[in-house]
């Protein structure tokens, strides 16, 4: 039986946590990621607001607005809300929603952020359970 999607809304934790997020300072043409996160759960609600406020924060790629739409693949969370809410944080006073499209055809482990202004951040989503030495050794997103 095929489960009905999650529909609604749901707020994040009151201070998100400081997500562990290598964003490329540049992409070019070469480079098929942006960058790499590795949330500490699989729960969207605990871990997109933190990401989210990094994303939209000084310098790139927050110089391209608020993070509006964020795509992520169905097997990877164990939720599908359809929106959520941010609190801005440190003058960041805006408490808006961000939406959250569910896709199966996504590749796995991949995150996209796409900006109020269009601008598309992709990211390497690794697993929670992941060994920290492993993502120690990847390579820069920016390296070539």
């Amino acid at each position: 039986m095929k489960s009905t999607p999650e529909r609604r809304s749901l707020i994040g934790p009151s201070s998100p946590s400081v997500p562990r997020l290598l964003v490329a300072a540049t992409r070019s043409p070469r480079t098929l990621l942006d960058g790499v996160w590795w949330p500490r759960s699989t729960d969207p609600v605990a871990e997109l607001p933190g990401l989210v406020l990094a994303l939209q924060g000084p310098g790139p790629p927050g110089d391209h607005g608020p993070v509006a739409n964020i795509l992520l693949r169905v097997s990877d969370w164990d939720s599908r809300p359809s929106r959520l809410r941010i609190e801005g944080t440190e003058g960041l006073t805006d408490t808006r929603f961000v939406r959250l499209s569910w896709f199966d055809t996504l590749r796995a482990g991949l995150l996209i952020a796409i900006s109020a202004d269009g601008h598309r951040v992709d990211l390497l989503t690794l697993p929670p359970y992941t060994d920290e030495n492993a993502v120690r050794s990847r390579p820069c997103p920016d390296s070539g």
